[in-house]
């Protein structure tokens, strides 16, 4: 942990996995920033309290659950605005991460934000959800990955000037067909977006909303559910709790069991001990 000051204090790491893609979690009370510029692609959200901010000439706020979004080299300050305390998680996407999240959303050049505000309360909640994930060392790299890909994606369209050029996802159902034997076939093994996506010729954006569109679940949603099945028939057949969750494809014991309380509202041992019963 970074000390700037006693009253303040910072965190500062590269996302795991994620080459070129830097994450900054800091707690305020006095600090403030000078003019300065970035080389990555810089996408905040406050938690609590907030700042002033001056860039493009003008000062702006940022109140409590605001996402600002700065452009590479784009000159931008910082103040403790109104508040005793400025929460808040950043993102900092150099160009190595830039390029390989240009690639999964079948983009040629990055897209500019006209504003540096952005109002998007989704965005605000899943930025942050995902900032914890990747903070936090998950081992599911597929639900990292879809998790970046489609939040850093859906901020592109919605607010960036990419939306005009970004590949649009198949509406049939039965584009996926590929992408799901691919799933019912190799549900135990481990599995990539992208892999996914070339089944089907499609960039894991393209999948992730085509997914969300014809079946309401994301790819990660969807393969959790046949691991699930999988896990099920293990256990009916009298395997034990970690014979059923690796031959279904989990990663181990504890992650079978989170989804398995998440879908069923009950852990894998009450289910067997009801059967015996």
């Amino acid at each position: 942990m970074a000390r700037l000051d006693p009253r303040n204090t910072s965190r500062y790491r590269h996302a795991p996995g994620l080459p070129g893609m830097d994450l900054l979690q800091a707690d305020f009370t006095t600090h403030d920033y000078a003019p300065h510029v970035h080389d990555s692609l810089v996408v905040a959200v406050t938690e609590a309290g907030g700042s002033e901010f001056r860039s493009r000439g003008r000062t702006d706020i940022a109140h409590p659950g605001a996402l600002l979004v700065f452009n590479p080299s784009e000159p931008h300050s910082g103040r403790m605005g109104g508040s005793a305390r400025w929460r808040y998680r950043a993102f900092y996407l150099a160009e190595p991460a830039m390029r390989e999240l240009l690639g999964a959303l079948g983009l040629d050049r990055p897209g500019y934000f006209t504003a540096n505000t952005v109002p998007d309360t989704d965005l605000v909640a899943r930025l942050t959800a995902l900032h914890r994930l990747l903070d936090a060392d998950a081992q599911d790299t597929l639900l990292q990955r879809e998790l970046l890909v489609r939040t850093f994606g859906d901020l592109l369209q919605r607010h960036g000037q990419a939306a005009r050029r970004m590949p649009q996802a198949p509406r049939d159902k039965a584009a996926l067909a590929p992408v799901l034997e691919l799933l019912r076939d190799g549900h135990a093994q481990s599995l990539s977006l992208e892999q996914m996506g070339a089944a089907a010729g499609l960039t894991p954006f393209q999948l992730i909303v085509a997914f969300k569109r014809t079946l309401g679940l994301t790819p990660h949603a969807y393969l959790t559910q046949l691991r699930l099945r999988a896990a099920l028939r293990g256990l009916q057949a009298g395997q034990s709790f970690v014979e059923a969750a690796l031959a279904a494809g989990f990663c181990d014991q504890s992650a079978m069991n989170k989804h398995f309380k998440r879908t069923f509202g009950m852990t894998p041992r009450q289910y067997v001990d009801a059967r015996a019963r």
